[in-house]
């Protein structure tokens, strides 16, 4: 607790201790996410705000994201003539969405070549309304070009219209019958909706998977973070969802967590 209280005190108030800094470690001691608290996180460079309380990114689904942008740069070159369109679904914060096209707008991409490439269009679904303004609030703070990004309600796939490139996924997955293993500080904070996927964990992920190669343009790629422990069961769905090449991967841990499907 000390060093996340001195992290509060440098992030947030500069070092200087303040009425306003007591109130905040009282909040701290009552277990509620340092990064609740502080108002914001970094994800991939970017500042992500958290002030209407969405899913807090965690370094997993960083780790994941930074390897999809290495991945997905050299036919990000090919695709500019093209128009690049990319869909982050079950957004929450915008932080994935976000950290794209600020990595792939930037003028030192991951090869380490100087060009700057331009997202047509980065589309942001999400059904809980109150990450709607989330999200737009995170595009502001990020300097996205609002020319360049759409924000949709939508749960799943309901309103979302047209063919992506690519679809970035983390949804939610994990099972109810494993509530018990979750932190207390995530359960009493955190978004449930954004967390726990029926019964099983795979409602979303089934839903998803249904319906995901119906807006893939012709060579696109999806990217979805899993539960490690659902791994064989998402292996029998992308065959019975016909889909054709997959490949599996770990995270920095050594745990499977996301899947690339082509």
């Amino acid at each position: 607790m000390q060093k996340e209280v001195g992290w509060l005190l440098k992030e947030k108030y500069g070092g200087v201790k303040t009425p306003a800094f007591d109130k905040d470690v009282k909040r701290l001691n009552a277990d509620e996410p340092l990064d609740y608290v502080i108002g914001f996180t970094e994800f991939l460079d970017c500042k992500i705000d958290l002030s209407k309380k969405p899913l807090i990114p965690r370094p997993e689904t960083e780790f994941w994201v930074q390897k999809a942008i290495e991945e997905i740069y050299p036919d990000f070159v090919s695709l500019q003539n093209q128009g690049i369109r990319v869909l982050d679904i079950f957004s929450g914060s915008g932080c994935i969405g976000i950290s794209i096209v600020a990595q792939l707008s930037g003028p030192t991409p991951p090869s380490g070549v100087r060009q700057i490439l331009i997202v047509r269009q980065m589309v942001f679904a999400e059904k809980e309304k109150k990450f709607l303004e989330q999200i737009k609030i995170n595009c502001k703070i990020n300097n996205i070009d609002k020319k360049r990004y759409k924000i949709i309600q939508s749960d799943v796939f309901s309103n979302v219209k047209g063919k992506f490139n690519y679809i970035f996924a983390n949804p939610p997955y994990i099972p109810k019958n494993r509530k018990n293993k979750v932190q207390s500080s995530v359960l009493k904070y955190e978004p449930k909706q954004a967390l726990f996927g029926g019964e099983d964990g795979l409602l979303y992920i089934r839903k998803f998977l249904a319906s995901a190669k119906n807006f893939l343009s012709p060579g696109g790629k999806i990217f979805m973070e899993f539960d490690y422990i659902q791994k064989i069961q998402i292996e029998e769905m992308l065959k019975n969802y016909n889909y054709k090449n997959w490949e599996f991967h770990k995270d920095q841990y050594g745990k499977w967590r996301w899947v690339v499907v082509q």
